[in-house]
C-alpha cells in the first residue's frame, strides 16, 4: 500500500500550489447544462447512485459533474475514507458521471468553511443544477420550497430560519443530509450565487447502511450488502482490498505526535478549529506516544466528531489565517480526477472556461 504520510506528504504540496496560483476564472458560455452533485462516495452506493440517475434522467443530454472531496483524505467528520479519491472518481464515473473534480480538504475545516468552499466551487463551474437527497421529515417540504424559491435559508442554534423573510420555519435540529441542504443555502446566499430552481430535491432511499458497509470492507464479506450498492463499487473494493489499498482508519501516526509534541502553545493555537484552551490542554497533558493518549487530552467540542477533526489538523498542521486565505481563492484551480470520455472533457473545459485546469494523476 502507498504509505499514508506520501500521500499527505503530496497533498500538503497540492494545497500550497493552489494557495499561491493565481485565479484563472472566466465566466464560460457554452449552453450546455451542467450538473454538480457534491458527495463524498465513501464508498458510492445506492443512495448516491439514485440521486445521480434521478437527475440525470431529468435532463438527459446535460454533464454530470461529481465534485469529491479531495486534499488529505479526511472526511467532514475527521475520519480517513476507505478509498483515495482517484479511485472514488473512477467508481462515480463507471456508473455515470461524465467529470469528477477535486472539492475541498474537508478534513481540516469546520462545516461554515467547507461549505462555503463546495458553493464557491458550484459558482465556479458554472453550475445550472444541484441535486440533494434529503430526508422527507415533518416541515422539510416547506424549507426545500423555500430553497427554489432563492430564499436565504439558514440553520441557527436549534432553529431554521428564513433569512429573506425573517420567519422561523423549524425548531429543532435537521439530520446530517437536509443540515446539508440549508448549509448549502446559506453559504450559496452568502457568495450572491443565485439558486432558484437550481436544487434537484431527491428524496433519501432506504435499506443502505453505512455501518454494515464498513464492517464488510473490514471482513472482506460483502454477503450482507450486496444489494446496498452497485456492482461496480464492490468490484473496484474487493480489488482495493487485494492490492492492501483501502485507507479507512490509517493515519500518519507519527507525524501526528510529532505536531503535539513539539508545537508551542501559540502554534497550536494557531491551528484551524485551535484555540488557546484547547493548545494549552493538549500541551499540559503531553508529551504523547500513542494516539490514545492523546485524543483523551483533546476537549469534547461542538460536535461528536471534533476529536477526530483535531487528529487530522494535528496530522496536517495548517494555521486558521492560511485556511482562510486558502478559502478566499478557492477553487484557485480546478483539479479533474476523472472523466467518461474526450468529448465530455472538452464540452466541460468549453462550459466552465477556466485558463486554471489541470488533471490529476495520483497514482504512478
Amino acid at each position: 500500500m502507498f504509505p499514508i504520510s506520501k500521500i499527505l506528504q503530496r497533498d500538503m504540496e497540492l494545497f500550497y500550489d493552489d494557495l499561491g496560483a493565481e485565479s484563472g476564472f472566466c465566466q464560460g458560455d457554452s449552453g450546455e447544462i451542467l450538473i454538480s452533485d457534491f458527495t463524498e462516495y465513501n464508498p458510492l452506493h445506492n443512495g448516491h447512485f439514485h440521486c445521480m440517475k434521478t437527475a440525470k434522467s431529468m435532463f438527459p443530454d446535460s454533464l454530470f459533474v461529481a465534485v469529491v472531496p479531495g486534499l488529505f483524505e479526511r472526511s467532514g467528520r475527521g475520519i480517513p475514507y476507505i478509498l483515495p479519491r482517484e479511485v472514488r472518481a473512477e467508481i462515480a464515473v463507471s456508473v455515470g458521471a461524465d467529470i469528477v473534480v477535486e472539492g475541498p480538504p474537508m478534513g481540516i475545516m469546520g462545516s461554515g468553511q467547507y461549505s462555503l468552499c463546495l458553493c464557491q466551487m458550484f459558482k465556479a463551474l458554472n453550475t445550472d443544477y444541484i441535486p440533494r437527497g434529503y430526508k422527507p421529515v415533518e416541515g422539510m417540504d416547506e424549507i426545500l420550497k423555500r430553497i427554489n424559491r432563492g430564499h436565504h435559508i439558514a440553520s441557527r442554534p436549534y432553529k431554521i430560519v428564513d433569512k429573506t423573510t425573517g420567519e422561523t420555519l423549524l425548531k429543532g435540529k435537521l439530520e446530517e443530509d437536509n443540515y446539508v441542504i440549508t448549509s448549502f443555502s446559506n453559504s450559496l446566499s452568502k457568495i450572491g450565487f443565485d439558486y432558484t430552481d437550481k436544487f434537484i430535491f431527491v428524496e433519501r432511499i432506504e435499506g443502505v447502511s453505512g455501518t454494515l458497509i464498513r464492517e464488510s470492507i473490514q471482513q472482506d464479506d460483502f454477503d450482507k450488502v450486496m444489494d446496498m450498492m452497485p456492482s461496480k463499487t464492490i468490484e473496484v473494493l474487493k480489488r482495493e482490498i487485494k492490492n492492501d489499498s483501502i485507507i479507512y482508519g490509517i493515519r500518519d501516526e507519527q507525524g501526528i505526535l510529532n505536531t503535539a509534541n513539539t508545537y508551542s502553545i501559540k502554534e497550536l493555537s494557531e491551528l484551524n478549529l485551535f484555540n488557546e484552551k484547547l493548545a494549552r490542554n493538549i500541551k499540559d497533558n503531553g508529551p504523547y506516544n500513542d494516539l490514545e493518549t492523546l485524543e483523551k487530552s483533546i476537549l469534547q467540542g461542538f460536535s461528536s466528531h471534533f476529536r477526530q477533526r483535531i487528529l487530522s489538523i494535528l496530522e496536517n498542521p495548517i494555521p486558521k489565517k492560511t485556511i482562510s486565505e486558502y478559502i478566499d481563492k478557492y477553487p484557485s484551480t480546478i483539479r479533474i480526477l476523472a472523466y467518461k470520455n474526450s468529448e465530455s472533457l472538452e464540452k466541460f473545459k468549453e462550459k466552465i472556461n477556466n485558463e486554471n485546469t489541470s488533471l490529476l494523476r495520483l497514482r504512478g
